[in-house]
């Protein structure tokens, strides 16, 4: 092995930052989300699809799912930007969807401050627009972060932000 086959960054190109709101991918559910519980870990099997499990977390559900309407993810978008802009990170594409948002975004952080942004200053200009209530919370507990080391996988997710929004998220390292 020579000098250039070792990386020593601490932190990646980039992450590929997904938020979802609230309600609308619950576990149990056909497309196997992810948990806390040992499913979770990159390369780990998804939670297989449970009937029981998704009513259960209905049920336990306080309130109604979340779908954005195109002025709320004009505003989702636009905090995001701010956010990147007020703490120099490179956003390098972001996708606000009715039921999620991705972003591409490099910087000198671990990504859970820069998700914790993306949800606080977006739910503030939501409410601040008159676009969500005080009791309402938009945004799903957790996030989905993905470490992007390489040059193309930088570009894989940048396409897949712009251009191919579906259910599965490719695996960008292949």
């Amino acid at each position: 092995m020579n000098d250039y086959d070792f990386d020593d960054n601490e932190f990646p190109l980039a992450y590929l930052i997904t938020i979802r709101c609230h309600g609308t991918w619950l576990h149990g559910d056909e497309r196997r989300a992810v948990d806390r519980h040992g499913f979770n870990a990159y390369g780990a099997p998804r939670r297989a699809p449970n009937e029981k499990l998704e009513h259960l977390m209905r049920d336990n559900m306080k309130q109604a799912a979340i779908l954005l309407d195109d002025r709320q993810r004009e505003v989702v978008k636009e905090a995001i930007s701010e956010v990147c802009a007020r703490r120099t990170y490179d956003l390098k594409a972001i996708n606000v969807r009715t039921n999620h948002a991705h972003a591409v975004v490099s910087a000198q952080s671990k990504p859970e401050p820069i998700v914790n942004a993306f949800k606080s200053y977006s739910t503030r200009k939501l409410r601040e627009g008159g676009l969500l209530g005080n009791d309402v919370r938009p945004w799903a507990r957790g996030k989905s972060r993905r470490y992007l080391w390489k040059p193309r996988s930088v570009s894989r997710a940048i396409d897949y932000v712009l251009y191919g929004q579906g259910d599965i998220v490719p695996d960008f390292d292949d």
